[in-house]
């Protein structure tokens, strides 16, 4: 596979690191490529080198582009860059510079301390580059990313206790279109790092405005905080499967009670269904048939609150919502829940 605009797959940071290598290295007997090939775990790829330029008699260094693809993320388009010098040991040692992320949390594939390029990706360079250095030499790598400090405020990584950079990720060297997968992943990290850090209970929200307001109103820890996106259902499995006994589900109420009619993700595109679980359970509280049209010509949660609010029905609605709620939960789930639904502005519709 090539790495092209045109693609329906893309690579992983990981195969750019490991291209970038490849070239710098290759740089050093004067060989000045616009292509190479890298071996990877999901077959031989072909990828485009951005540049590449001999610095010494023993070192080099290449870019590569992260090019667009069907499925882009913050990293397409960026030039993941490699510095190679060929040492007279046989061992080959890879560390990060400018741009490449530093761990400081425990919990992770990397080790507190290490710049955070993970276990494939550094075998991926190791491998392809034994092939090609002098026999009884090794080399010092270090992959840099010119822009990565700032592309990485647009990723997960400051949650993760990774700081100043991205990360250079892949476990097959093939970006897959339209796949959560990454992106999942990363979300469930957040339950390695809280558990590292010791916490047994953990708080799980939606997203950042969940996670606001449950600093703001739990006096909440941030590193107990995970933060769920739309995927409800992948993060409980999760949890579970890392021996979580107790979550707090904590959130507006636009996003957690899809939960009570059994949705656990809860993206729009995926299932909606907000105005008709509100207006079932007025209905199972006596509400008349105008409340309940009212519910239906509402266009978000919040206006749906304020006509509950003129009733006097907020807090007995959100409660019902909040039981089944726990009960959607602990059918599927080995695992103590508790349920805090809350408005924009941070007020609890039910009980604690």
């Amino acid at each position: 596979m090539k790495n092209n605009k045109n693609s329906s797959y893309g690579i992983t940071t990981g195969s750019a690191a490991t291209a970038a290598a490849v070239a710098a290295l290759l740089t050093v007997n004067g060989n000045i490529t616009p292509q190479i090939d890298i071996e990877t775990p999901f077959g031989i790829l072909k990828i485009d080198i951005n540049c590449s330029r001999k610095i010494s008699s023993n070192s080099g260094m290449a870019c590569v582009v992260k090019m667009p693809y069907n499925d882009p993320d913050v990293t397409t388009n960026l030039k993941i860059c490699a510095d190679v010098k060929i040492t007279e040991d046989s061992e080959i040692k890879i560390k990060g510079g400018e741009g490449v992320g530093k761990v400081t949390k425990p919990g992770l594939q990397i080790p507190v301390g290490e710049h955070a390029i993970n276990p494939v990706p550094r075998q991926m360079i190791e491998t392809n580059l034994q092939k090609m250095l002098p026999k009884g030499k090794g080399a010092e790598v270090i992959i840099f990313v010119p822009k990565g400090e700032e592309i990485a405020k647009r990723t997960m990584n400051s949650r993760l206790g990774i700081t100043r950079g991205i990360s250079i990720l892949g476990t097959t060297g093939i970006a897959r279109p339209m796949s959560s997968k990454a992106y999942k992943e990363s979300l469930a990290c957040q339950i390695d790092v809280a558990v590292a850090e010791g916490y047994e209970d953990l708080i799980f929200v939606p997203g950042n405005i969940g996670e606001r307001l449950a600093v703001k109103i739990l006096d909440a820890p941030k590193d107990k905080i995970v933060q769920m996106s739309n995927f409800v259902g992948y993060m409980l499995d999760k949890a579970e499967e890392k021996g979580i006994s107790k979550i707090m589900l904590f959130g507006h109420a636009g996003k957690l009670i899809k939960i009570a009619a059994g949705i656990f993700n809860t993206k729009n595109s995926v299932a909606d269904g907000r105005r008709e679980i509100i207006a079932a359970y007025c209905g199972l509280l006596g509400a008349d048939k105008k409340l309940i049209e009212a519910i239906f010509k509402s266009k978000t949660t919040e206006d749906m609150i304020t006509i509950l609010d003129k009733e006097n029905m907020t807090f007995p609605i959100f409660e019902l919502i909040g039981k089944s709620i726990k009960e959607k939960c602990q059918e599927r789930y080995n695992i103590d829940f508790d349920i805090i639904i809350v408005t924009m502005n941070g007020r609890i519709l039910n009980k604690q």
